[in-house]
């Protein structure tokens, strides 16, 4: 519709920093002088690997010409080229790579692709009355080695992304299993500003094209049913015809990550610390029991920890109260301990006395709130690494006891 009449070839010029590619069928030659036949089989793509200085930095120049050779024409293709890059810890080496390839997708095993995402559910901050997943902001530096780096590359004249916003956003059914902070210069320490969560669905960046962007993201539920562990988060430069409009995207960079499960540890591992409760009154004392414990656990070279008459409120059975697992991460690792919703005299023990610094909680409630004796992780086990029918469970398999009678 735009070529000239009486056009028959035509040739392409750009500056230095595009490359033009001819994409054609075998049999369609250009001619000696560079000039190719108007043939609708012909496509022209013009690719730029350099981010603009200035506006339109870059021209593509389109002559046409007529049989004789005449030039009949000129079409002037004007170029910015922007970078808006969302990089994650994609190959899970612990540091965020750029350029990644198929970022939105995540794969399983020691060649698979997919960052890591923890649920945040320790407690460095000594102040906070829960876990720090609970809290909508982060309180101490330590908070910040449990959640998984996120960068957003945004490189180009700021005139663009005056008038192109770029918006980080989280799909509605992943915004309540995320918090996102962007960290952000302060006057004397830098803030860090929560972004996207349970109610922000889309953050405008300020000050676009000046280069990274930090963001700071934590898991706040475990894979569970109903959730396959699987969010994603998305970068988009948006084009606004006016004011009031939501924007249309020009270009989406999408990345994912897995929200890493709880792994129960059996006990066959090598132990580091034994948790035991101490009754002392009536007939039932464990006093005779303990004082044997703890000569054994000094052989060992092992942690004792003793839960008080008073802490345990006579409750003696700490294993049908909590188990013991962990979340593991490319970044990070800690200890996280599930306790049962039998809720008896332990109930608050894990919750007073195990969560802390590097040290997580989570629990647990029964659907229809009826607590039976399977609920009871005396009924809880796993097995140590098993290989079952030719198939190899690294991490051992799940074990689950049954209510009388078998």
């Amino acid at each position: 519709r735009s070529t000239p009449r009486g056009a028959a070839s035509f040739d392409v010029h750009a500056t230095p920093a595009v490359t033009v590619h001819m994409i054609h069928s075998p049999t369609t030659k250009p001619s000696l002088d560079a000039r190719w036949p108007l043939d609708p089989d012909i496509e022209v793509v013009v690719t730029i690997d350099v981010t603009s200085r200035t506006v339109d930095d870059n021209q593509v120049k389109i002559s046409y010409y007529d049989r004789e050779g005449h030039e009949l024409a000129v079409a002037w293709l004007y170029l910015t080229c922007v970078e808006v890059s969302l990089d994650v810890d994609w190959n899970r080496s612990g540091r965020v790579k750029s350029k990644g390839k198929d970022k939105d997708k995540w794969t399983w095993g020691p060649d698979g692709q997919g960052a890591v995402l923890l649920v945040n559910c320790d407690r460095d901050s000594p102040g906070a009355g829960g876990t720090d997943s609970g809290q909508a902001d982060i309180r101490t530096p330590a908070d910040l080695q449990d959640m998984s780096v996120m960068l957003l590359r945004t490189e180009g004249p700021s005139a663009i992304f005056a008038e192109y916003p770029v918006v980080l956003h989280v799909p509605e059914s992943d915004a309540d299993k995320v918090r996102v902070f962007h960290a952000v210069r302060g006057d004397a320490y830098p803030l860090y500003k929560p972004v996207l969560g349970p109610d922000k669905l889309s953050y405008v960046l300020d000050h676009a094209g000046h280069g990274d962007s930090t963001f700071y993201v934590e898991g706040l539920a475990f894979p569970d049913r109903g959730f396959s562990g699987l969010v994603s988060f998305s970068a988009s430069l948006l084009e606004v015809p006016h004011k009031d409009s939501p924007g249309t995207p020009i270009f989406t960079d999408t990345v994912v990550f897995r929200v890493a499960p709880w792994i129960m540890t059996p006990n066959t591992q090598q132990p580091l610390e034994v948790f035991v409760c101490s009754i002392k009154q009536g007939s039932d004392s464990n006093e005779a029991f303990l004082e044997g414990l703890r000569v054994l656990l000094r052989k060992a070279n092992c942690k004792l920890t003793v839960c008080s008459e008073q802490d345990s409120r006579s409750d003696r059975w700490i294993q049908d109260e909590l188990e013991f697992g962990y979340v593991e991460a490319p970044h990070k690792t800690f200890p996280v301990v599930f306790d049962s919703p039998r809720n008896r005299g332990l109930k608050d023990f894990a919750f007073k006395k195990i969560l802390g610094p590097d040290f997580g909680y989570v629990t647990r409630e029964p659907p229809g709130k009826s607590v039976t004796s399977l609920d009871s992780f005396g009924n809880l086990d796993v097995s140590p690494p098993v290989t079952v029918r030719g198939k190899e469970y690294p991490l051992g398999r799940i074990l689950i006891g049954s209510p009388l009678p078998w």
